[in-house]
């Protein structure tokens, strides 16, 4: 019997502030915390992913910038992080990730440099869950030929709902070009807060929408201070207090998500 394969799930949005790090490493805590074998990769330059979970990588450090740069000479299996939690890792980013597009611009096969990195990781784990930058870049690329599916946090908020249709459009070219196996898994809201006209008008037209009802999570993140603070202690908040909201949107998440699993 063949060794079952990791989902490799990009976490994507080219608009910023929607909750994109926040979901990658709360929804990964949480299926680690229900026997889930885990992998966080931080494409982010600004490596919030891994301070995020408490991991700063220092110079000596193996990170996504030594294997995106010189992936014959790395071994991603010397690149993970574990943290404090178990069943939950860490491939970290480094702010030297931010020039990495210029350097590979010219590299033959620049778009598929993910691939040859973390080729031998798709045993070992049960989801690789992949933190992007909030544009459009070679470093998104990448993710998106490595990955098979996007999950996409889309805040409810005006803004950000008109920003889907650019990644869409995004992804779309990358599934023709690239990655035809890639595809979109599902729309998750985020920072829902349902005292408010704009946040039930928004998610009123997700579920009304042609293009997006389908993927429609039924769960939505809701507006928490407790996952900002769970940030900043460098704590997920299914660790950092189980009976927060933010703790139970995270769990109900997770568990939709694995009900969601191609």
């Amino acid at each position: 019997m063949a060794a079952k394969q990791a989902r490799f799930v990009a976490v994507a949005n080219e608009k910023g502030g929607v909750g994109k790090t926040a979901m990658v490493i709360n929804l990964g805590a949480a299926l680690s915390a229900m026997g889930k074998r885990i992998l966080i990769v931080d494409m982010d330059p600004q490596h919030n992913a891994g301070s995020g979970l408490g991991i700063e990588a220092d110079d000596e450090a193996i990170t996504v910038y030594d294997l995106m740069s010189a992936p014959d000479q790395y071994n991603a299996a010397d690149a993970v992080f574990p943290t404090k939690w178990k069943n939950l890792e860490l491939i970290a980013s480094h702010i030297d990730l931010a020039g990495a597009e210029l350097e590979l611009v010219e590299a033959e096969g620049r778009e598929n440099r993910l691939n040859m990195a973390l080729k031998g990781l798709a045993t070992k784990y049960d989801v690789i869950l992949m933190d992007t930058p909030p544009s459009l870049s070679l470093l998104t690329i990448n993710v998106f030929a490595f990955c098979r599916e996007v999950l996409v946090p889309c805040q409810t908020h005006p803004y950000a709902f008109r920003a889907l249709t650019d990644l869409f459009d995004t992804i779309e070219a990358v599934q023709e070009e690239i990655n035809p196996e890639l595809r979109i898994s599902g729309l998750v809201p985020t920072f829902f807060d349902q005292r408010t006209r704009v946040s039930n008008m928004i998610l009123d037209r997700l579920r009304s929408d042609e293009r997006y009802s389908h993927m429609l999570y039924d769960t939505a993140i809701r507006a928490n201070t407790t996952i900002a603070a769970s940030t900043e202690a460098a704590k997920p908040v299914v660790f950092y207090r189980k009976t927060s909201n933010g703790a139970r949107d995270f769990t109900a998440l997770a568990a939709e998500f694995l009900k969601r699993a191609p």
